[in-house]
C-alpha cells in the first residue's frame, strides 16, 4: 500500500465539509453517502471507509458538522446561533 498515494485525512475532511455545505437544506447526507462520494472522487486506492470515518470524526469533534436524526442518522452543519426561521 506504500506505493499508492493516499489522500490525507484532513483533505478528506475538508472535501466532506464542502459537500455537506453544498447539500445543506437540500439533502441529508449519511456517513455512508460521504464515504461513497469521497471514494468516487479520489479512487478506492487513495482512500477507504476507515479513512472516511476518521475524516468524519474530525468534522464532528471540531464542531464543523453535527449528527442529526430524522428517520436515520445523517451529518449536517450545526445550527446557526441567534437566527430565527
Amino acid at each position: 500500500m506504500s506505493d499508492v498515494s493516499t489522500v490525507p485525512i484532513e483533505t478528506l475532511a475538508e472535501d466532506m465539509f464542502q459537500l455537506v455545505t453544498e447539500c445543506a437544506g437540500k439533502k441529508n447526507l449519511k456517513a455512508g453517502d460521504l464515504a461513497k462520494a469521497m471514494i468516487a472522487k479520489h479512487g478506492e486506492q487513495a482512500c477507504n471507509k476507515d479513512d472516511c470515518k476518521k475524516a468524519i470524526r474530525i468534522l464532528i469533534d471540531s464542531g464543523r458538522c453535527v449528527y442529526g436524526y430524522f428517520g436515520g442518522s445523517f451529518i449536517q452543519l450545526p445550527p446557526k446561533e441567534g437566527t430565527t426561521p
